[in-house]
């Protein structure tokens, strides 16, 4: 098969967090597939084709852009941020495992992008500066119940977290939810940072406590940070706060 599929992370926004290795692979693709918003993100240009389809069709744009691969279309699978966090790069390995044989001799790519939990880190510090872990507090694909299991055995852990998808209008209860858990896991004083759209020009940062949020502080567009015990926050004249937990343990 003459085709390939890349499978792309644009990172969190600005063209500049844009990896040289992603920005040659969408100049060579004839076709760009992924959610609408993202797929927006790459310019027109003559000979390019742009596939955009809605947030929840996941392994039927994996599908697609697997197919157009088999019939020797260059094709770049999009996604904000990393494609291996929260991403188009496991629904297309889903799709290549149950779809068509032929499919496994296709070639293949991983290419990293910036993710928005690092984006937003790098923004305020580095919280994340010592042991962490990921959670998507969105219910669309697992029980609200497992959310909050991973929730409470990760403040137990001591983890700093960084939190994707926090709050919708469809589910804004979710996030409200979450806050009162960690609350009583955590306590009030425990950090927590709001990073919405890192590095575009709607970026809005807020570092505050536990005991000070709110729900209405994060919007999906919205990466949530909450820190460990150990996290800590340097006051400066600028008024911008640095936030970093340090690597060390006492």
């Amino acid at each position: 098969m003459s085709g390939w599929l890349s499978i792309v992370g644009l990172g969190p926004g600005a063209e500049s967090m844009l990896t040289p290795e992603v920005a040659a692979s969408l100049a060579e693709a004839t076709d760009i597939v992924g959610y609408q918003p993202y797929v927006e993100r790459v310019p027109a240009r003559p000979g390019l084709v742009r596939h955009a389809s809605d947030n929840r069709e996941e392994l039927q744009r994996a599908q697609a852009a697997l197919r157009m691969a088999a019939e020797g279309r260059r094709v770049a699978v999009v996604s904000s941020g990393d494609p291996g966090v929260f991403a188009m790069a496991s629904a297309i390995f889903e799709a290549l495992e149950a779809g068509d044989p032929a499919w496994r001799t296709l070639d293949i790519r991983v290419l990293p992008g910036i993710s928005a939990m690092l984006a937003a880190s790098a923004r305020v510090g580095a919280p994340l500066g010592h042991d962490f872990c990921c959670i998507n507090l969105s219910d669309n694909l697992k029980p609200w119940a497992l959310i909050e299991r991973r929730l409470r055995l990760a403040a137990e852990a001591d983890f700093a977290m960084a939190f994707y998808n926090p709050r919708s209008r469809a589910r804004p209860e979710g996030f409200a939810r979450a806050l009162e858990l960690l609350r009583e896991a955590c306590g009030e004083q425990r950090l927590i940072v709001f990073a919405r759209a890192v590095s575009t020009p709607q970026e809005a940062i807020k570092v505050t406590s536990l005991g000070a949020a709110t729900p209405e502080m994060a919007d999906m567009r919205t990466l949530v940070i909450v820190g460990s015990s150990l996290t800590r926050l340097i006051e400066r004249s600028s008024g911008e706060p640095l936030v970093y937990t340090p690597r060390s343990v006492p």
